[in-house]
């Protein structure tokens, strides 16, 4: 993925910037301590120029190519629905972990997964480092954090189900 299939300019607002890059919001504040808190944000209608002059950030193309790469990250880390569900019937080896809270869960479990543990989470660190894990939860946003959570603890093969449960029932 080029900047040019994301399409990201510096005229852009940030409101879409993160439509297409949804990853942009942690990438900014991860490289430039940029729109994580009141003082370092952005407002939806700051455009990434604006918001690039007003932190005293030099190198816009810099902003753009670190944008591009938290999205093309995203993007490699999330399995499309139809692609567990076909590993789950081929009987592929992986854990697939629902990380729901225990209140989110009275809709059931996404077929063929566990619930997270929120008690022994561990658990999963001591797994042997090539088991690859795909978690899931409502929207696809939560899961996908915590497959960067593990994936940045050591852990390789961690994948998140684009789109959630919904997708993943739909």
């Amino acid at each position: 993925m080029t900047e040019t299939q994301l399409a990201i300019r510096p005229e852009m607002t940030m409101e879409a910037i993160l439509e297409v890059a949804p990853a942009a919001q942690r990438a900014l504040f991860q490289r430039y301590h940029v729109g994580g808190c009141s003082a370092c944000g952005f407002q939806p209608e700051d455009t990434l120029a604006q918001v690039a002059k007003d932190h005293n950030i030099l190198g816009i193309k810099d902003m753009i190519d670190t944008i591009v790469r938290a999205e093309t990250m995203d993007r490699e880390r999330q399995l499309d629905p139809a692609a567990v569900r076909t590993m789950l019937a081929g009987g592929e080896a992986f854990r697939f972990v629902d990380v729901r809270t225990p209140d989110e869960r009275e809709g059931g479990v996404a077929e063929g997964a566990e619930f997270l543990d929120y008690d022994a989470s561990d658990k999963y660190m001591s797994l042997p480092k090539d088991t690859t894990l795909v978690f899931i939860c409502a929207s696809g946003d939560r899961s996908l954090g915590v497959a960067r959570y593990f994936l940045g603890h050591g852990v390789g093969v961690v994948y998140a189900v684009r789109g959630g449960l919904a997708a993943y029932r739909g």
